[in-house]
């Protein structure tokens, strides 16, 4: 399903933009021309999908030079299609999105997921436990994309995740971030696999900072 779903959107994508780039979960990769590139997460959150259960979303973004400018993530069993554009704020369904206000971090409702290798998962399984005593409780949707369109939505507080890769996360991070939600990885650095961490501006510090004491960074 991943691998289908992949090529349809490549080549849509190819007969509109052919000088594009790409880069896909599934091995779409092309460096193209034009200084665009579109990343292509075709199915995230797959498991849930298999098991019938409704969190899972196709995740498309595109970049110029770079840059995130374009972030849309479809969220088929909600009904929801969530967008947004440089500077243009962000939408679900052509309503306006806004993260939510800002809560102290022991009031904060926070999502995270786990890798599916044994030893990575135990580890952290183990940062989660020592977190949540400091939240108001933590989340699991199976999905990075709609994790962090619930934060842009105001559904969540935060989200982090170790391990994601740049189709996991490019559409959704500028989702997050044009709703008002701060993002980065480990203090000073952007998202990357190594974190990923997103949250309304109140939030956003003391969970990075509580997150790289705890060793959310490594396995």
């Amino acid at each position: 399903m991943d691998i289908a779903a992949e090529k349809l959107i490549t080549g849509y994508l190819t007969d509109f933009r052919p000088d594009d780039g790409f880069l896909g979960e599934e091995g779409a990769s092309s460096p193209g021309s034009t200084g665009i590139r579109w990343v292509i997460d075709p199915l995230d959150g797959t498991v849930n999908y298999l098991y019938g259960l409704p969190t899972w979303a196709v995740s498309i973004a595109a970049e110029r030079d770079g840059e995130r400018v374009v972030g849309v993530v479809e969220a088929p069993m909600r009904r929801e299609t969530y967008q947004a554009v440089l500077g243009g704020g962000a939408f679900a369904n052509g309503e306006a999105l806004r993260c939510r206000p800002t809560a102290p971090l022991d009031q904060a409702l926070v999502s995270t997921g786990f890798n599916y290798v044994a030893h990575v998962r135990a580890h952290q399984a183990d940062v989660a436990q020592r977190l949540i005593p400091r939240l108001r409780d933590i989340r699991r949707s199976g999905s990075a994309a709609v994790d962090l369109c619930d934060v842009a939505a105001g559904r969540l507080d935060g989200y982090y995740e170790r391990g994601l890769h740049p189709w996991d996360l490019a559409a959704g991070d500028l989702i997050a971030r044009e709703a008002g939600a701060l993002t980065g990885g480990r203090p000073g650095l952007p998202a990357d696999g190594d974190l990923t961490v997103a949250a309304t501006p109140g939030v956003f510090e003391p969970l990075q900072t509580a997150l790289d004491e705890l060793g959310a960074w490594h396995d």
